[in-house]
């Protein structure tokens, strides 16, 4: 009975870890079957996905597009904008400096002229003046020499000193000077530096004026394409051998939804065929535990009298059942644990093993294993044979597909990515860039010729010495008013009345010469002064500057355009810099989007693991250890068939006994039968 009892636990457990191992594999197949179309579809995205990756990179060729485009909007003024700021000083020099030497011009232009009407009417009046002042002299000399005439020596004396002091018909005349300067000036030189101002002002908007069709012609060559990467995808190794790939996991894919389904199928069919063998066995274990429980239940009551021994008749028929079941369940379930195991065993110890060591990549990377036309190199179309192994372990790192299939070595990616072409055309039209600021004239032809007329003209040689030698003399040089004063006190002094009249007359007729002729001829020296010290501290310093000025504004007329073609050249070669540099870095960015991360075969090495994952983990060990519990349960059926028999037959002695021991007692009572007597 013990070995019954513990051979039934055995086979207890055994079926309870059966019951749950078929579940177990039950409930991974249908994740499993599942898996494996979502598997394919990673790894034909995996792979129809590089020719899409390759042209979305080739795309975003229009990032640095947009960049140099939006620079070309801007590049013309940009240019103006510096022509004008390094030109500015110079320019606004020379114009300011034209500006002074023109007002110079004007003025001293104008005091020239008064200087010369002035001294006209100067020479003009002095004779008058001469005339007047030589008949008042011989009046006084005749009154003041008459023998009556009281104190009028000393009189006399100032008399006689009455004549001119400045004689300005000595002083050079300016004629010839003022017929060189004949309608100067001629320009006015503060509108025209105001106009020429705001000429040059302008530059950045007249540049881009100029420049507006070679921009346009630039614009057009920046929204072009280099050849190379037009066809960069589609000479991509492997476009014909990725489509075909795809085109053969898509049909994989689709090829397998029956198959799996028959796979779902039959594995319903295996998890009824296991629910029922295992069902079975549990039956088998029920008869032994109800079997052993009657019978001991017997073998407690075979004292009691009035027990018929039942119990233990049913215990050891139980027991036979299911010894009985024991045996016809038998084959069935060894031949399950055969045919499970031999799927299993195989799965996991030729495969799941193998492919967790790497033994599986190693063979498949030995030549002569695999057939030719599963050669990975060959189907890929590369030049060099490639190890599985390895490419497993650098996808399994994340590497791209570049690196793992060596591209480098059948792909030239650099020819692709050469774009001298595309640059040198963008160079050729940025040398077409021009800019001509021959508008900005500086100094207009009325203010050359003004100025060529001012350094002819000999303004400078005007000797202004000789009139203020005179100027500075006075006019008469006796003081009119006050020998006025002293004839009139002479007149008052003499005994004479006649004579006294006649001195009061001659003091009346000086005050009005005085205010008639010399106060006028003061009044036009002092015009005279004024204008003849203005050309003094003028004319000399403008004579000279004025070559000078003319030198410079031709020479920076010849220049100019030089020097804003320099600028022009030095700009241009910055933005071809700027620009350039953004297709560098955009062609850097290619590299290494195309050797690094595009296509990158990490999703084929987690495809592999998510293979291995569902044919070993997911399925082969529940599948494996199911089959190991029916062996369990195949290994403790036998002797729980033996055992089973041997309890039976130890039960059945009780009901026997019980039997006869029943027939005993009755026969107490037995009343016995008349024989017959000898005599």
């Amino acid at each position: 009975m013990a070995f019954l009892l513990l051979t039934t636990l055995m086979l207890l457990i055994g079926i309870v870890c059966a019951f749950v191992t078929n579940e177990r594999v039950h409930e991974q197949t249908g994740p499993s079957t599942t898996a494996v179309p979502e598997m394919l579809v990673s790894l034909r995205g995996l792979v129809s996905d590089v020719p899409q990756e390759l042209q979305a990179v080739t795309q975003q060729f229009s990032l640095p597009q947009k960049h140099v485009l939006k620079d070309l909007d801007d590049i013309a003024m940009s240019i103006g904008n510096t022509i004008y700021s390094q030109l500015r000083d110079t320019v606004y020099e020379m114009l300011a400096s034209l500006c002074s030497l023109g007002q110079d011009l004007q003025v001293s232009v104008n005091h020239l002229r008064a200087l010369n009407t002035t001294l006209l009417e100067l020479q003009d009046r002095q004779q008058d003046l001469e005339q007047a002042v030589q008949v008042h002299r011989e009046q006084l000399r005749d009154l003041l020499q008459e023998p009556g005439c009281q104190g009028c020596a000393e009189t006399l004396s100032r008399a006689r000193d009455l004549e001119l002091g400045a004689d300005f018909s000595q002083v050079p005349h300016v004629d010839n000077v003022l017929h060189r300067l004949k309608g100067v000036p001629e320009a006015n030189f503060s509108t025209m530096v105001w106009e020429e101002n705001n000429t040059f002002n302008a530059l950045p908007l007249l540049a881009s004026l100029q420049m507006a069709d070679v921009v346009k012609e630039l614009k057009k060559a920046v929204a072009q394409q280099p050849e190379g990467l037009k066809t960069l995808a589609k000479e991509f190794p492997n476009w014909e051998a990725a489509s075909r790939w795809s085109q053969a996991l898509e049909d994989v894919e689709n090829c397998s939804y029956p198959y799996l389904k028959e796979v779902q199928r039959y594995e319903k069919y295996r998890w009824i065929a296991g629910c029922g063998l295992c069902s079975a066995v549990l039956l088998v274990v029920a008869c032994n535990l109800v079997g052993l429980n009657l019978g001991i239940w017997g073998l407690f009551a075979r004292e009691d009298p009035s027990h018929s021994g039942s119990k233990g008749r049913a215990g050891a028929r139980i027991l036979i059942v299911g010894a009985c079941l024991s045996f016809l369940f038998a084959a069935p379930l060894i031949l399950l644990v055969f045919s499970t195991f031999l799927v299993g065993g195989n799965v996991q110890t030729l495969v799941c093993r193998s492919w967790e060591s790497g033994e599986l990549h190693k063979f498949a990377d030995t030549p002569g294993n695999l057939p030719s036309s599963l050669n990975m190199s060959h189907l890929l179309g590369l030049q060099k044979n490639i190890s599985i192994l390895l490419a497993y372990q650098q996808c399994k790192e994340g590497a791209a597909l570049w690196t793992v299939l060596q591209m480098n070595s059948s792909y030239d990616l650099e020819t692709y990515l050469d774009m001298s072409q595309y640059t040198a055309k963008l160079e050729q039209e940025v040398q077409n860039l021009k800019v001509d600021i021959e508008v900005v004239d500086l100094l207009s032809p009325a203010g050359h010729r003004d100025l060529k007329a001012l350094e002819s003209s000999g303004l400078g040689d005007v000797r202004c010495s000789s009139f203020l030698i005179q100027i500075q003399k006075p006019v008469v040089n006796t003081n009119m008013e006050k020998l006025a004063q002293e004839l009139e006190g002479l007149a008052q002094r003499q005994g004479s009345s006649v004579l006294g009249k006649q001195l009061q007359e001659e003091a009346h007729k000086l005050r009005n010469l005085h205010q008639e002729k010399v106060l006028p001829q003061q009044s036009l020296v002092a015009q005279l002064n004024v204008s003849v010290r203005a050309l003094a501290s003028l004319a000399p310093e403008l004579q000279l500057e004025t070559p000078g000025v003319l030198d410079k504004v031709a020479h920076l007329k010849r220049e100019l355009p030089a020097w804003a073609s320099r600028i022009l050249r030095k700009e241009s070669e910055c933005f071809l810099t700027r620009e350039m540099g953004y297709f560098s870095q955009y062609v850097a960015w290619v590299r290494e989007e195309v050797t690094q991360h595009i296509a990158t075969c990490q999703p084929l090495s987690g495809a592999l693991d998510n293979g291995r994952v569902i044919l070993c983990d997911m399925m082969a060990d529940p599948w494996n250890a199911f089959w190991f519990c029916l062996a369990w349960c195949a290994f403790f059926l036998v002797p729980s068939i033996i055992f089973a028999i041997k309890t039976s037959r130890y039960f059945y002695p009780i009901w026997k006994r019980l039997s006869s021991s029943s027939s005993e007692e009755t026969q107490l009572f037995h009343i016995p039968r008349v024989t017959s007597l000898k005599l």
